[in-house]
């Protein structure tokens, strides 16, 4: 059967920022909720994201109401069982409606929103504990949910061809991820996506004690370090939107891979001869935000793989993605030793991990 020709258009600014809200979606759950710690001691459609908005909103209702930590837990793992059906269909509808080097432009463009949320929803989180409790906050998901649900229902029409549907309904979800994990080069994009990533969760898990405990920053100019890595990601993100005008998302991840791989070895190089914190921070930096010059482009890539398939795809795409990034934070948690050494390590091995897995299993030949 052959595959659906997408169409090639330009996003309204409104479908952008109702894309960019289930893009965000996890993100915002995640860091809205930050600063309450202390006080709390078979179908890809529409239909799809309707229903996790639902368990979402369900979800985030019983948070504010749990009577216990305990409940409290249950209620955040069903909140996360929502989000994730946004984040996953969001990717295959981006591949519905846009060709292959389009997705990557929209993915990138996407990343903004991506990057922004989490540095504003802390702000917001504290506001609203501070204004009313911690328990308000979980009212905000509740009304976050909703309006999203209301967008979603009023202004996102379907977006699968005849062909989709018809190959979602003759094929089970077990036996389609048996098809697609024989593609090799979907395997090489899913394993670049999720090695890249991966730098960013050993940074998250690592960077709180090296910048503060070990380098003596405080907790504000660590909050400054972080958002100097945001930026670095956002920004080679869109500088990657504007060379999709001219190059292929294939031909920017070959050299991309490669820059990105060199420095990561970079970066372990100068942290094992302990160089300046300067130094190092730069290198971080420049490694880090590699990220915005690869994400996309994996991503946009795995999804052309079969775009029949593009909602199972991104399920995978995500499932692996988070899997990868919680081992590498466990890791780069366990390797801590007061020195950059153990993130310069990981951020390195992941990088040549997506490199190798770009020009051995995804590069077209």
């Amino acid at each position: 059967m052959p595959a659906p020709t997408a169409s090639i258009r330009q996003p309204s600014l409104g479908e952008i920022l109702l894309l960019g809200s289930l893009t965000a979606f996890g993100a915002v759950t995640i860091d809205l909720y930050l600063p309450t710690l202390p006080a709390i001691a078979r179908d890809y459609g529409r239909p799809t994201i309707l229903i996790g908005c639902a368990v979402y909103v369900a979800a985030s209702l019983f948070c504010a109401l749990a009577p216990t930590i305990e409940a409290l837990v249950v209620g955040r793992f069903f909140q996360a069982l929502g989000c994730c059906a946004a984040m996953v269909t969001c990717r295959a509808i981006v591949r519905d409606r846009y060709d292959h080097r389009d997705s990557a432009r929209i993915f990138s463009l996407l990343m903004l929103v991506l990057a922004i949320a989490p540095l504003l929803a802390p702000t917001v989180g504290g506001w609203i504990a501070a204004a009313a409790g911690w328990h308000a906050v979980f009212y905000a998901f509740v009304a976050v949910g909703v309006a999203i649900s209301a967008a979603v229902g009023l202004r996102l029409d379907e977006s699968r061809s005849a062909a989709t549907a018809q190959a979602a309904r003759g094929q089970d979800v077990l036996s389609a991820y048996a098809r697609l994990l024989a593609h090799k080069r979907l395997i090489g994009y899913l394993l670049v996506g999720a090695a890249n990533g991966a730098t960013l969760f050993s940074y998250i898990a690592a960077s709180p004690d090296l910048v503060v405990n070990s380098w003596g920053f405080s907790e504000s100019q660590f909050g400054l370090v972080f958002a100097a890595i945001a930026v670095g990601v956002v920004g080679s993100s869109q500088v990657n939107r504007l060379l999709l005008k001219h190059r292929s998302p294939d031909a920017i991840l070959a050299w991309a891979t490669l820059g990105a791989a060199a420095a990561g070895v970079a970066l372990w190089l100068v942290a094992l001869f302990d160089a300046p914190v300067p130094v190092v921070l730069a290198a971080v930096f420049v490694a880090l935000s590699s990220n915005g010059l690869i994400a996309a482009n994996a991503s946009a890539g795995a999804l052309n793989v079969d775009p029949l398939r593009a909602g199972a795809i991104s399920g995978l795409m995500g499932g692996i993605n988070f899997g990868m990034g919680a081992a590498a934070s466990a890791l780069a948690a366990a390797m801590y030793d007061g020195t950059a050494r153990p993130l310069a390590a990981n951020v390195a091995v992941a990088l040549l991990v997506a490199a190798a897995a770009y020009h051995l299993l995804a590069k077209p030949r």
